[in-house]
């Protein structure tokens, strides 16, 4: 039977009105695999274990990638009618920080990429504060201040999440490698190409490349 946190995330996948089971992927499958972006962990959280396709011989966790591609395109779909300058994309994670701050350039958003500083989002005293509409977190774990602060003030979470994240307070996972270079990059890219598709049109002109995305060694 599905826990309360599984049914919440439904009813939001439901709400969006849109049938998001494709009979193809956004990219070539071959996209995901090179990029890593299916490799999860060795440690899994109960709340990822409906995501996981296999375990591999070295012990990884292996993510279902046609769910990453469903839930990329139920993101995207979401982010697309929040007003740009009110979305907030954070991420602590060193390979995150510029996929981070290139993927909200690319759609208009605001982020903050490296510390985040604590009462950003519920001290109007401070500089850095910010009321956006919605959160997007990198890694749950890393991220764990901004989504704290969200959850206070009542606005939902998007995040992308490992096998060995907990996911309680996420109203949209996206399964995916959160910590790798290339799969961040990966991910980061094709959510940013999707949200401007979904504003302008399937044949909006999206030049960026996955490298383009991608955190220096």
């Amino acid at each position: 039977m599905p826990d309360e946190e599984t049914l919440a995330e439904e009813r939001m996948i439901a709400s969006d009105g849109q049938d998001t089971a494709p009979g193809e992927l956004l990219v070539p499958e071959e996209t995901y695999l090179t990029s890593g972006v299916h490799i999860g962990t060795q440690q899994k959280s109960a709340s990822m274990r409906r995501f996981i396709h296999k375990i591999r011989f070295d012990g990884l966790h292996v993510l279902d990638i046609r769910e990453t591609d469903r839930r990329i395109r139920i993101a995207a779909k979401f982010l697309a009618r929040i007003p740009a300058d009110k979305i907030l994309v954070v991420s602590q994670r060193q390979y995150g920080q510029k996929p981070v701050r290139v993927f909200a350039q690319t759609i208009g958003a605001v982020s903050f990429a490296e510390r985040f500083v604590p009462g950003c989002l519920t001290n109007p005293n401070l500089a850095e504060y910010f009321e956006p509409k919605v959160l997007f977190v990198t890694d749950p774990a890393t991220d764990q201040q901004a989504l704290s602060e969200a959850v206070s003030i009542g606005i939902p979470v998007v995040g992308l999440c490992d096998v060995n994240n907990e996911t309680r307070n996420v109203d949209l996972v996206i399964p995916a490698n959160n910590k790798g270079r290339v799969a961040l990059a990966t991910v980061y890219w094709l959510l940013a190409r999707e949200v401007l598709r979904e504003r302008s049109g399937p044949e909006t002109p999206y030049s960026l490349t996955i490298e383009d995305f991608q955190a220096a060694l």
